[in-house]
């Protein structure tokens, strides 16, 4: 590797952070403006003095093994299996029927559409072209999805489908291309294809599913050692790619190669990393987790979309020659999008397993579907030598393919990314839910209230003048009276939209508090993934306007991982998960200390610029109710452990206490340390003593 691939490759990450900027300011999706400055590089580079800038090249190995498990892992690492379950029907119909119904038609009704336009290519080229471009990439609809606010199941369902079907697609490529190899045995060739894309899918899955609970154990192992922790899911994101492929090569069954997916495998792992391996993790890694897989992340997909560009504007074959194949392949694909949503979302909505899809999100996820990096990486994956019968072109099969790929992704990008903000709006995705309309007007409203209150402070304190003060006091009173009419214009008679904000207010709260109460120490992981499960449940409710609990003492269900290991364990007689009287006294000691926190912060609303939000007495009255009642219920609980193991109080309060103190004592450590009162050596000296000192006790 010579110093022109260096200076290439940090030429490119300059380009693309200038790309970034101007994406900003022009308001244009950030991977359309990459793949476009990609292509304008190859004219510059023809320039002797920016020759170097095509040095650093876009191969399969670096796409496959270096890209695309970071691309992978930071989208499946978020993606919360509770929500994923729960619309796991819509997400699977589109991600494994939805992509081969799109693989086939494309496929077959292509191989039609070809042959009136005057053009004979041979069925299994557009097969393998239908594999390759029927997997959609998220990443620039996604952020599109962010910026306009398209509602979060919708969002979720896309990520869902994305991440799903670059699986499915891998494997469904990878059978067609088998089969073009070894040629097609009619009935035979089918059974063996669908057993390969079986086995795939299920045996990636499983393998994942390995991977992911290993790692999230040798996290917790290595708790507390931040670089450690890090390491290790780089590590779990690279090992479970290459490993599965490893596997793929030599795994051998009666003669027959078994192949698993490298992508299920690895999102398996990752989902099961970010569900049950982040409750493993210190908290100060959790918090540094999400940059730095996202800045990984920022980087692979900066480099993967310009260099796409590089690779798009020097295709094999004459653009006047590809131009009609081109637009012929981009129709095809279009309308086997449309047949791959609409009827499969229609039946599943007749079936009602699910929350229904309204029609004008199916619109969205019909013209929403981009492409990229995967199917550059399947497109570079095609043996160059690959011949088909019936193939009577100058140019390969793999120049053909490229060909159409690179047209259909061209167009994804430049016409359906540009025009997905419009599509959004004119589909009203982006208008504001009542709730959400009320609390514009009301955080606008505490916000000018706020602001009068530091006006008036900056006024005693003489930093304004009398007529300064006038004016500037005069403009704000406006504006909060303003925003408060509009507000009470927007509530109207509704009597739930005020009451549907304090509850989900107050589930944060909960949710703020439990975290604290964890990473103090006070409670186990398996209590705190129980609360959290219970509060996630609670919120989803809310959110679709049903009661919030069903009674003060309701049993909540645990997550699907949750169900796994507990299942796995009880099989294996590895330990009992059943609560203890000193966990179970923890769990009710937890709830009923966020349920105080709940209860002290709308007790003193009334007295706080929160008072404008939440005006409604009636609703803040009836919430309060509720949460004395969860109050007296886990009083209750505990008193009732208490009394069956009397010893119990001394020792948990002993425990919390040492806790506590310890905590309070890292806390007073970490501000000396900070604000410079003691060295860094005098630091690290204390700070072990005090590691040592928890150790011992």
């Amino acid at each position: 590797m010579n110093l022109d691939v260096f200076l290439s490759l940090f030429s490119l990450m300059l380009i693309s952070l200038a790309v970034f900027l101007l994406s900003k300011k022009l308001n244009i999706p950030y991977t359309v403006l990459l793949v476009i400055a990609g292509s304008l590089l190859v004219p510059i580079s023809h320039i002797e003095i920016f020759s170097f800038i095509t040095s650093f090249e876009l191969t399969p190995e670096l796409l496959f093994f270096v890209f695309l498990p970071i691309l992978i892992f930071e989208s499946a690492y978020n993606m919360n299996i509770q929500n994923v379950t729960e619309n796991i029907y819509s997400i699977g119909l589109l991600a494994v029927v939805g992509l081969i119904v799109c693989t086939l038609f494309v496929g077959i009704g292509g191989f039609y559409l070809f042959q009136l336009a005057g053009f004979e290519v041979p069925m299994l080229a557009l097969l393998l072209f239908g594999a390759i471009i029927s997997s959609t990439d998220p990443v620039a609809v996604l952020a599109l999805f962010k910026e306009y606010g398209a509602p979060q199941r919708l969002t979720l369902i896309f990520e869902g489908e994305s991440l799903f079907n670059d699986a499915t697609g891998f494997a469904a490529f990878l059978v067609v291309l088998d089969v073009m190899t070894k040629g097609y045995h009619g009935y035979e060739s089918v059974l063996a294809a669908l057993m390969s894309f079986s086995i795939m899918l299920g045996g990636g899955i499983i393998f994942g599913l390995i991977m992911g609970f290993l790692f999230a154990k040798l996290i917790e192992k290595v708790r507390g050692n931040e670089h450690l922790e890090i390491t290790l899911t780089l590590l779990v994101a690279h090992l479970t790619f290459v490993l599965t492929e490893v596997i793929s090569e030599h795994w051998v069954v009666g003669g027959h190669e078994i192949r698993l997916s490298s992508i299920i495998a690895t999102l398996t792992a990752s989902m099961v990393m970010g569900n049950f391996g982040r409750y493993k993790m210190s908290s100060d890694v959790e918090e540094y987790m999400e940059k730095f897989w996202g800045y990984f992340a920022f980087v692979a997909n900066s480099l993967v979309f310009i260099l796409m560009g590089l690779l798009f504007a020097d295709l094999a074959i004459d653009l006047n020659v590809a131009i009609l194949p081109i637009l012929l392949a981009i129709a095809t694909v279009v309308v086997g999008r449309a047949l791959s949503v609409y009827p499969l979302l229609w039946l599943m909505n007749k079936i009602g397993k699910e929350r229904p899809i309204p029609q004008n999100w199916m619109h969205l996820l019909a013209w929403g579907s981009l492409r990229g990096s995967l199917a550059v990486i399947m497109v570079l994956l095609i043996p160059d030598d690959l011949i088909i019968e019936g193939w009577s072109y100058d140019f390969t099969v793999k120049q053909f393919v490229a060909a159409v790929t690179i047209g259909s992704i061209y167009f994804t990008l430049l016409i359906k990314a540009t025009t997905i903000g419009k599509f959004m709006h004119a589909l009203g995705l982006d208008a504001l839910t009542a709730v959400e309309h009320v609390g514009y007007h009301k955080c606008k409203t505490q916000m000018y209230e706020e602001s009068l209150q530091k006006l008036d402070s900056l006024f005693q304190n003489q930093q304004l003048t009398q007529q300064q003060y006038d004016t500037l006091n005069q403009h704000y009173q406006n504006l909060y009276h303003i925003a408060y009419y509009q507000c009470k214009e927007a509530i109207g008679n509704s009597s739930t939209l005020i009451e549907s904000m304090l509850r989900t207010f107050a589930l944060g709260i909960e949710k703020e508090e439990l975290k604290e109460i964890f990473q103090r120490g006070e409670i186990q992981e398996k209590t705190y993934k129980k609360i959290s499960n219970m509060l996630s449940i609670e919120s989803e409710r809310v959110k679709r306007n049903q009661p919030q609990l069903i009674s003060a003492s309701e049993h909540f269900p645990i997550d699907i991982l949750e169900r796994f290991v507990l299942r796995i364990s009880r099989l294996a007689f590895w330990r009992d998960h059943a609560f203890k009287p000193d966990e179970l006294y923890l769990y009710y000691r937890a709830l009923n200390k966020i349920i105080n926190k709940v209860l002290d912060t709308l007790h003193t609303i009334s007295d706080t610029t929160l008072n404008e939000v939440f005006d409604d007495n009636t609703a803040l009255a009836k919430l309060i109710a509720l949460y004395q009642e969860l109050h007296a219920n886990t009083e209750h609980r505990m008193q009732t452990i208490i009394k069956q193991n009397t010893d119990l109080l001394n020792h948990l309060n002993e425990t919390t206490a040492i806790q506590t103190l310890h905590a309070a004592q890292m806390e007073t450590l970490d501000r000396l340390h900070k604000n410079e009162i003691i060295t860094r050596k005098l630091y690290i000296m204390l700070r072990n003593e005090l590691e040592q000192g928890k150790s011992r006790a």
